[in-house]
């Protein structure tokens, strides 16, 4: 059993940056795969981008590629992802994820609460 807990969305202007953390806790959070995804209102939730238990494999959604950087440091059971050059469209509660690999919700067998992040023009 892995549990997530995000932290460090909040309400930023259009081309801010903005870092995101999620803290992994279980008996096997520093080795599992984690990811991020996204949910805004009236919208699916949609991948975002993922990590390879190691940080050797980065998984990202082509639309957040350029800006949108995954990292992780396991002595901290810790993913991040840094979010640059913020967009109005960027505004959703995203999600940490854990357990797992692919673009699917699924895909993953572990969630976190969710952060909201809202950007304004």
């Amino acid at each position: 059993q892995v549990q997530l807990v995000e932290s460090g969305g909040g309400l930023v202007q259009a081309g801010d940056s903005l870092r995101l953390s999620c803290v992994a806790s279980g008996r096997t959070s520093s080795s599992v795969n984690m990811g991020w995804f996204r949910q805004a209102p009236g919208k699916e939730r949609e991948f975002v981008a993922a990590i390879s238990w190691s940080g050797g494999r980065t998984s990202y959604a082509d639309s957040m590629k350029d800006r949108f950087t995954i990292s992780r440091d396991n002595a901290k059971n810790t993913v991040y992802l840094q979010m640059n050059s913020l967009k109005p469209e960027d505004t959703a509660v995203y999600y940490c994820a854990a357990g797992g690999w692919g673009t699917q919700q699924y895909a993953f067998a572990y969630w976190g609460q969710g952060t909201q992040v809202t950007v304004s023009s």
